[in-house]
């Protein structure tokens, strides 16, 4: 089934009543003609929506060019690669991410590697399992000039040259808009390949597109078989709105009553979906006050333990495993809106894209937002300049001392942030105590993602959970600046944020005057600079040494904590 299941309980008439108003104004049909002024009157808003429309007219055009990309992927095989290694960063390597989960093994294609992290340690795995000789570089960025993958580029360009001289260019691919610097940069250094992008499709809206397809092709997937499942999400939409505008109208109408927590319920074989629809809804919705947490990876509770501000939404690959089916019963007749649905193939990943991308487009009219647009993002990238120019004049970063130090991790947070005690756990406790009903708690990492470190991170978010019932997020920086990060500083201030960061050595990024280290701990700091000038309450634990141990003291801080 693709139909919906709503169990919206005292909610399910308001949203009866948003969704017949949408579709008395003909919405669906003028969305499907990519009608610019859906989202009010103001001439900017229309101008944005004018420029970010192209994913609703990209599957035909992209089901045209199927055949160009499965060509494409043929040849490479045949010339010899055996990986490909995607740089990438937000919106240009999370729906190759979610591809390259979903298919696993199905498929016989190319195994992908995604970068999209600054950590030195995550650009030395990377360069450990990618031999330049059979390694196709894919380097995809929409503006062409995103500082991590301009990064990334210079540090592998220089190391494929060091390996195959002059010869480099050809391991390259290049996916970005027309007339970029990404473009020209191709040319001059003769890349394979450049897939030129329609420039009216926004980062997050492009996985059926060419950011998307081109590493569906070389991991082996039908690239026509995704876009023919979107077209006919389409034809629903055009035709009486189908489900995408029912999905929207729901999690629109619900936010406006304070249930603005997506709980993301996913099947095991959708579950890699998460974290691209957290980007779409975050960074889309976030804004002016408004919008909606995603909330991915949380593992489900009794309904007792959930405060009045969640929707739990489900999608799966044929049914749910029995115990999820019975937990989203139980929550549903709790009163908790509860909303799901299943597919019946791996493919109709294809139609999920374009569902998502439909919902949000509704939910931020219902909203008053403009989807489109990412008015916070920039403050984090002109934030990170400005440190990196203060490093360069220093010779070293500004000095700020921390509030308190135990072994190997120092907490600081600004004076009016009641952070209290000189050891872990009371730093912990002063972060659960903050966090109100209606509140979240956001961890952002700034450090390289292994199973040890992200088992310790989580069991931090399960007590975060388990002490207050507020939802949580778990992000690594920098890839959560350009998903979350909008919603951050954009949507309510009910954010409490606990930014963690290490030491992992580092690595040069050739003809920079700064290094990854540099650039990751810059990135840090220029976020938790923007954070605080929006008087939100965030704390920065650094773990010295060696990462692992010092997560798992900082876990146990958390734990005890939460059982006081």
């Amino acid at each position: 089934m693709s139909a919906l299941r709503m169990d919206l309980g005292a909610f399910a008439a308001k949203v009866r009543e948003r969704l017949d108003a949408l579709k008395a104004e003909g919405f669906h049909r003028r969305l499907a003609a990519c009608d610019t002024t859906l989202w009010g009157d103001d001439t900017l808003r229309q101008r944005v929506a004018s420029t970010r429309l192209g994913w609703i007219t990209a599957p035909p055009a992209m089901l045209e060019r199927a055949g160009e990309f499965a060509a494409f992927a043929h040849d490479a095989a045949h010339d010899g690669f055996q990986r490909v290694l995607l740089l990438g960063m937000g919106g240009s390597s999370l729906a190759p991410e979610v591809l390259a989960r979903v298919f696993g093994n199905r498929v016989k294609g190319l195994p992908l590697l995604m970068l999209d992290d600054t950590s030195p340690a995550s650009v030395r795995a990377a360069a450990a399992a990618c031999d330049p000789r059979t390694t196709l570089v894919l380097v995809a960025s929409k503006s062409g000039g995103t500082v991590e993958v301009t990064s990334f580029e210079k540090a592998f360009y220089a190391r494929a040259q060091a390996a195959l001289g002059d010869k480099a260019g050809r391991g390259f691919v290049a996916i970005t808009d027309p007339g970029t610097s990404l473009e020209m940069l191709a040319a001059n250094r003769h890349y394979r390949r450049v897939f030129s992008n329609p420039a009216d499709i926004g980062g997050r809206y492009s996985a059926l597109s060419c950011f998307g397809l081109v590493p569906a092709a070389l991991l082996g997937i039908d690239t026509a078989a995704l876009c023919q499942h979107a077209l006919a999400e389409l034809r629903e939409l055009a035709a009486d709105g189908g489900a995408a505008l029912e999905l929207g109208a729901a999690l629109g109408t619900l936010a406006h009553a304070g249930h603005d927590k997506l709980a993301l319920v996913m099947g095991p074989e959708f579950a890699p979906l998460g974290v691209w629809i957290e980007q779409l809804v975050a960074e889309s919705t976030g804004k002016e006050g408004r919008g909606i947490l995603p909330v991915d990876g949380e593992p489900l509770l009794a309904p007792e333990a959930y405060g009045k501000d969640r929707v739990f939404v489900s999608v799966s690959l044929g049914a749910l495993p029995a115990a999820t089916e019975a937990a989203l019963d139980a929550l549903a007749a709790a009163g908790h809106p509860v909303i799901r649905w299943s597919r019946s193939e791996h493919e109709a990943v294809g139609a999920e894209f374009v569902r998502w991308e439909i919902a949000t487009a509704v939910a931020g009219a219902v909203l008053g937002v403009n989807p489109f647009d990412e008015p916070n993002v920039s403050e984090a990238k002109a934030a990170t300049k400005r440190v990196l120019q203060q490093v360069a004049a220093l010779g070293h970063f500004p000095k700020h001392d921390p509030r308190a130090i135990e072994g190997a991790l120092a907490v600081h947070a600004t004076q009016s942030y009641g952070v209290s005690g000189t050891d872990a756990r009371s730093w912990a406790a002063s972060f659960i105590a903050g966090l109100k009903p209606g509140d979240y708690g956001a961890i952002l990492a700034y450090l390289h993602r292994t199973d040890a470190r992200h088992a310790a991170l989580e069991r931090i978010r399960a007590a975060i959970v388990r002490a207050t019932g507020n939802a949580t997020t778990l992000g690594y920086g920098p890839r959560y600046l350009h998903s979350t990060g909008q919603l951050h500083k954009g949507g309510p201030a009910t954010g409490a944020f606990l930014q963690i960061t290490s030491e992992e050595g580092d690595e040069p990024i050739p003809d920079e005057s700064f290094s990854f280290q540099v650039l990751r701990d810059a990135q840090a700091a220029g976020d938790y600079e923007v954070l605080v000038a929006h008087e939100l309450r965030t704390m920065r634990v650094h773990v010295s040494g060696e990462a692992e141990s010092g997560l798992v003291k900082l876990a146990e801080a958390f734990e005890a904590a939460a059982t006081r």
